[in-house]
């Protein structure tokens, strides 16, 4: 009698919401409308239709004093933003860098919502400590790096230069004496940053974050293909050569898909005592195949690599991956506890001591069912059709009447633009030529390009990171170019 009373407190005592049958109708209709979107994707635009003001119209409205129930808050989101939403996870959109999700990574994503685990401390969830072991270890296989190198799983590129410069300024200041952690920037030598002038502004921004100073870096200039050439590193690490240094290289320019040469340069940093990061937010991936690992010949020499997983892995936003040479250094930036964890027994690996994230989102579990669907030999095969689906768009619209290609496509990146034709055209008619076909493609809604500004050139940028991208999709894409050209 006792315990059915009790039992019947507790039951009454649980809020609705933790209550199953709540979730029961508002997760129905989200599966719904995922299914019809994903369907829909091959025959719907790829740009958004909707305008800022349109939407905000629909959106901002008065937060009320009286709740709605779960279905009908997903119906009304649906409703309000539904051509507000970008059509970036299909075949047909090559404005940024942005790969689609693997069913098996978006399903995972879906759990990784569901069971909503703290990914900070293996105490947290030891499943979710376990699965990120495992998927480090695969990327490290994969992308040919060290196998003793420490990595974190962060949320995008930028968090992974973020914390590769945070183990990178933690290293290079404690070979000159001082303790960064410890002691802070105040007073501590001054750390020299040597990049090409084709950095990602990603880079930047993470230097400013960890207080480099962007006064103290130099830019080098690039050969003709966006390289950096030895000579040129050389001569800069000769001046102020007793500095703390670091040097970016880059792993696939973001516009030209470019590659330093690491065989060359990595030695010569090295030479000068320098912490050498590679940016390959995407290029990275050129080492999952045989085609294409001859890019990133001895990558895996330097000290820290930045990576993205929601780049050609093709795993739901958010997701970065950071590596580290040096893992004392990496667990020093970022290691912290706190008296209520469990102590650390050193068999298990504690996600906290590499992320600059406490509690996190569980993103392991996408990145290890993207790799387990597929499998060594499947990255390598998505990596070679987005290399071969670019190198056609690049060469097919480069062709088109009215066109003209700027950069070949090295990987997946490749450059072409638009030419005023009348007599006596300038450079600036060119550009805004350029601009306004991109903008009638993309108001067309066949495929989504962005324009970019490369060696003073306007350029249409296109790049092929969806594992949905078909060889119909080119030959419809190249038929919009037609089109916008003619109109």
């Amino acid at each position: 009698m006792h315990e059915l009373s009790l039992a019947k407190l507790i039951a009454y005592s649980i809020p609705m919401s933790q209550n199953s049958d709540q979730f029961t109708k508002p997760l129905k209709s989200v599966l719904e409308h995922t299914l019809s979107y994903l369907a829909s994707l091959d025959q719907s635009r790829v740009g958004a239709a909707a305008d800022i003001p349109t939407l905000r119209a629909r959106i901002d409205k008065p937060l009320p004093d009286q709740g709605s129930a779960p279905e009908q808050v997903i119906a009304d989101l649906v409703r309000n933003v539904e051509d507000g939403i970008m059509g970036s996870p299909g075949g047909r959109f090559y404005g940024w860098v942005i790969g689609g999700s693997l069913p098996a990574a978006l399903a995972a994503d879906w759990l990784t919502s569901a069971w909503d685990q703290n990914a900070g401390h293996s105490a947290c969830s030891p499943a979710a400590a376990v699965v990120e072991e495992v998927a480090g270890k695969w990327l490290k296989e994969i992308l040919g790096l060290p196998a003793e190198a420490s990595f974190a799983l962060v949320t995008g590129c930028q968090m992974a230069h973020t914390t590769c410069l945070a183990a990178a300024r933690q290293s290079v200041l404690g070979k000159h004496g001082w303790d960064v952690g410890q002691q802070g920037l105040f007073g501590a030598p001054p750390i020299r940053i040597i990049s090409s002038e084709l950095r990602h502004e990603t880079f930047e921004r993470a230097l400013r974050l960890l207080g480099f100073g962007l006064a103290n870096v130099t830019y080098l200039p690039t050969d003709d293909k966006g390289c950096l050439p030895a000579d040129t590193l050389k001569q800069a690490l000769e001046r102020n050569s007793a500095l703390p240094t670091i040097v970016l290289l880059q792993a696939g320019d973001v516009n030209s898909g470019a590659y330093d040469n690491f065989a060359t340069l990595v030695p010569i940093a090295k030479q000068h005592h320098a912490w050498v990061h590679i940016d390959g937010a995407f290029g990275l991936w050129a080492a999952a195949t045989p085609n294409y690992r001859h890019l990133t010949k001895d990558v895996e020499t330097a000290d820290s690599w930045a990576t993205d997983g929601h780049k050609w892995l093709n795993v739901p936003y958010d997701c970065g991956y950071a590596f580290v040479r040096d893992s004392e250094a990496h667990r020093a930036a970022m290691t912290a506890s706190a008296s209520y964890l469990p102590p650390d027994q050193n068999t298990i690996r504690n996600q906290m001591d590499w992320t600059p994230e406490w509690s996190r989102r569980a993103r392991g579990f996408a990145t290890y069912a993207a790799l387990r669907q597929l499998g060594r030999k499947g990255v390598a095969e998505l990596v070679d059709r987005c290399c071969r689906q670019a190198a056609a768009l690049v060469k097919e619209i480069g062709n088109l009447p009215g066109a003209e290609v700027v950069s070949l496509a090295i990987i997946n990146q490749g450059l072409v633009r638009f030419l005023d034709m009348k007599p006596g055209a300038s450079e600036p008619d060119h550009d805004r030529r350029t601009d306004q076909v991109i903008a009638r493609i993309v108001s067309d809604g066949e495929a989504f390009f962005g324009g970019t500004t490369w060696r003073g050139k306007r350029a249409m940028r296109i790049s092929v990171s969806s594992w949905q991208t078909t060889e119909e999709d080119v030959e419809r894409v190249v038929k919009a170019a037609d089109k916008a050209l003619k109109d």
